[in-house]
């Protein structure tokens, strides 16, 4: 019944930022909802009756200020994988569980990096302006790319997405070279036909292509700076689909202005958006898309539906099928 519904608060509903009317329609089976702007507007009238908060694209941000804001609340359940934008040990200080959606993002953010991989190599976005450009009469043949098939691809981080990501190349007959904490089981590597390389100083200086697929944690902090991007291959492209923090992007655009590596593809940035005067904007060899790695319909429909699970589960004081626990 409508009245039995649990209280939740979102970002908003409508609007160029907030939820799309079909994933806020998933939303409002389960639950009454509160928009953050509402919540601001009279938070004592809403404040005390929120138990849920959800998190899509990062907003609401679950800071200290809001989170004073809502006595009664149980779970954030946040859209998506990554847990940097959650700080996971303060959240369960107050009683509060932590869930995200792990596995239902995979395929999407795998098919993005192999856009990426491909729009780059073969110059799709220059191709693009040049025919529907009004003054171009012939076609330009010095618009060439690069060889996809049969190249050297290296992964760096090969958990669910990264996998995914060499199942796609496979049928590129790309040459799979993968840098993880862990080394993949031997049956996994034989059906991508992957190779295990310990070192990441290897992988880099064998790959054509580099898809960075790791998760943002201090360890990966700027993983790729100066001395990383220096031992690429000056003919290399690197792809970054993480987040924008692993990338020391300095380093990145003094390798691309002075041919340090080829090209470079990324649907991640720090910040992002990135200040319209910042220098990989203006680079010809740079494709940036605005992190929309799970940009599907289909995608966010399921990263919803988990996150009402979720919600839901800890509502009723049942165990969260996707809650966060830091080692």
């Amino acid at each position: 019944m409508e009245e039995k519904k649990t209280w939740a608060l979102v970002s908003e509903l409508g609007g160029e930022f907030g939820y799309l009317e079909e994933l806020s329609d998933i939303l409002k089976q389960h639950f009454h909802l509160v928009s953050h702007g509402e919540l601001l507007g009279n938070p004592a009238l809403h404040g005390p009756k929120i138990q849920v908060l959800f998190i899509w694209k990062y907003f609401p941000a679950a800071e200290p200020s809001l989170l004073r804001l809502l006595p009664s609340l149980k779970v954030v359940a946040s859209g998506g994988v990554g847990i940097d934008h959650l700080d996971v040990p303060f959240i369960n200080s107050l009683g509060v569980k932590v869930a995200n959606t792990p596995g239902v993002v995979s395929n999407a953010s795998a098919d993005l990096a192999m856009g990426l991989l491909l729009a780059s190599a073969r110059k799709v976005l220059e191709g693009h302006q040049i025919a529907v450009d009004p003054k171009t009469v012939n076609l330009p043949q010095s618009l060439m790319g690069v060889e996809v098939t049969g190249s050297t691809l290296g992964i760096v981080g090969m958990g669910e997405i990264g996998y995914k990501i060499a199942q796609r190349s496979k049928g590129f007959e790309m040459n799979i070279l993968y840098h993880n904490r862990t080394k993949r089981c031997v049956a996994d590597e034989q059906a991508v036909g992957a190779s295990y390389c310990q070192s990441l100083d290897d992988l880099l200086r064998r790959s054509d292509f580099v898809v960075i697929a790791v998760k943002l944690t201090s360890d990966t902090t700027r993983l790729i700076g100066h001395t990383e991007l220096s031992l690429m291959k000056p003919t290399a492209t690197l792809v970054n689909i993480s987040r924008g923090q692993v990338v020391d992007q300095d380093a990145l655009v003094e390798a691309l202005r002075s041919g340090g590596i080829r090209a470079a593809a990324l649907d991640v940035t720090h910040p992002e958006p990135l200040p319209r005067d910042h220098p990989l904007l203006g680079l010809p060899n740079v494709l940036i898309t605005p992190h929309i790695g799970i940009n599907t319909y289909d995608t966010a429909r399921r990263i919803v539906q988990r996150m009402v699970t979720n919600a839901v589960a800890a509502v009723r004081g049942r165990p969260l099928p996707n809650e966060v626990k830091l080692q």
